[in-house]
């Protein structure tokens, strides 16, 4: 069924090195456009982490300022620290973009390369918004060929796929040719790592802004005229066989410029700043809440059956940070229904302290039961939900979610996103900023400077 690929690099490098500026659908070009917004927000927003404030530490140094802003931070860096910097702030909250092509966090990684590349060289927003296609499809193609085996095989997606997203939005933005293009993207796979033993701490965050810097740097390295090995994904010693079990669907390179991947499967927008395994359990939960008028304290137990995915994703049964939190069914379920909604604000210290919050995560658990044995529910319901609620009075109501409002077969609506980008910028400390940021980002096709964009 799978088969090897003859050269999936190359295929890659010759559409980006004969993508034309004007070859993305106007349909393709809105749902990037979205993706940049959001991920600016959560930019702006991630930017007030203690990580993101590290990771600046450690790029300001001398000789690193230059014309590459540093999102929600006042700082301009030189390309590659900017693309580190933004790349940690994107996924310091946990409330960036999902994609089922490859289970990966494309724009967190994808969309700080494109910009700081794109004001690097000061090219258009239009020119910014084709470099992110380019990103996203190489990467999500790279994902697809991997039909998810390195994600369940214990590699964490973002930091293995991301530097080929960043690498490919870096290639096209710096008009290398195939050949260069191919010798950065063997350079980006070649180095490509990522574990899922990041997950509840600064090293998920670090590795995004890592991928994001490798990525650029791989393609900055091409242009100067390094080589990379055009086979690293079906060489012996490649990508193939180490990261993915020798499993691979060379078809997936075919479909560039042919079949969307930012349309189908789509990307998923995440309404509340927690792991997207949580979400669908979530949403079944407040519908219930909300359909039967139901008080926190009437609850005697909530179970949740879910795919095997999200019980290996969301570890924490009892969260002491606000990192842990961002990995906990029980917090995410008990912090919704005790506060109406999950904000940024509910991250903190204090709101894990709060006695009814954690009594009422004790009454939240996981299962995962041979309904997901099946393999056609599982691919309708990859990280779905059936809910299980027992009241005081010993009656039960359940509720089925095979996504979570925001995902690409129920998107978020551009207002919507519009109010996210809003709150994120309203968490940090830009409030009065928001509405002209939001308006110059939605204008993005029409500015003629990348550097002229807010941030």
């Amino acid at each position: 069924m799978h088969t090897l690929s003859n050269g999936a690099i190359e295929r890659m490098a010759r559409w980006i090195a004969g993508l034309g500026a004007g070859a993305v659908p106007a349909a393709v070009k809105d749902i990037a456009r979205n993706c940049l917004i959001d991920t600016v927000g959560v930019m702006a927003a991630g930017a007030r982490t203690p990580v993101a404030a590290h990771a600046l530490a450690l790029a300001q140094l001398p000789g690193t300022a230059g014309p590459c802003r540093a999102i929600g931070q006042a700082a301009w860096l030189d390309v590659r620290h900017a693309c580190f910097v933004n790349g940690v702030a994107a996924h310091a909250l946990d409330f960036d973009d999902n994609c089922y092509a490859g289970f990966v966090h494309g724009s967190a990684v994808i969309a700080p390369a494109a910009l700081a590349v794109a004001q690097h060289l000061d090219a258009s927003g239009a020119d910014l918004l084709t470099a992110f296609v380019v990103g996203a499809e190489c990467e999500y193609a790279l994902g697809v060929a991997s039909a998810n085996v390195l994600y369940e095989r214990g590699w964490w997606t973002t930091g293995v796929l991301g530097p080929v997203g960043s690498c490919a939005a870096a290639a096209w933005l710096l008009r290398l040719d195939w050949r260069s293009s191919a010798n950065a993207l063997g350079l980006a796979v070649a180095g490509a790592a990522g574990l899922k033993a990041c997950f509840g701490s600064d090293a998920k965050p670090f590795l995004a802004g890592r991928a994001a810097e490798a990525g650029v740097t791989a393609a900055l390295m091409a242009q100067l005229g390094a080589s990379g090995p055009h086979d690293a994904c079906e060489h012996r010693n490649g990508f193939v066989p180490l990261f993915n079990g020798g499993r691979f669907d060379a078809a997936a390179f075919d479909a560039l410029g042919q079949r969307w991947s930012l349309q189908q499967p789509g990307i998923d927008v995440k309404r509340i700043p927690v792991c997207l395994s949580s979400h669908a359990a979530v949403d079944a939960v407040m519908q219930l809440q909300q359909r039967h008028d139901i008080a926190a304290d009437d609850i005697v137990s909530i179970v949740c059956d879910v795919p095997p995915i999200v019980m290996a994703n969301l570890v924490h049964d009892a969260p002491v940070t606000p990192q842990q939190a961002q990995f906990s069914m029980p917090f995410a379920i008990a912090a919704s229904l005790l506060h109406g909604d999950l904000a940024l604000h509910h991250l903190s210290v204090a709101t894990l302290a709060q006695v009814r919050l954690r009594r009422l995560m004790q009454r939240i658990s996981m299962t995962s039961s041979v309904v997901w044995d099946d393999p056609r529910r599982l691919a309708a319901a990859p990280e779905g939900a059936w809910v299980r609620m027992t009241l005081v009075d010993g009656s039960t109501l359940e509720c089925v979610r095979d996504h979570a409002r925001g995902a690409a077969r129920e998107p978020l609506a551009d207002d919507e996103i519009d109010r996210k980008f809003v709150a994120c910028l309203a968490a940090a400390g830009l409030a009065s900023s928001a509405p002209a940021w939001l308006a110059q980002w939605r204008g993005l096709d029409g500015q003629a400077s990348s550097r002229a964009l807010p941030g």
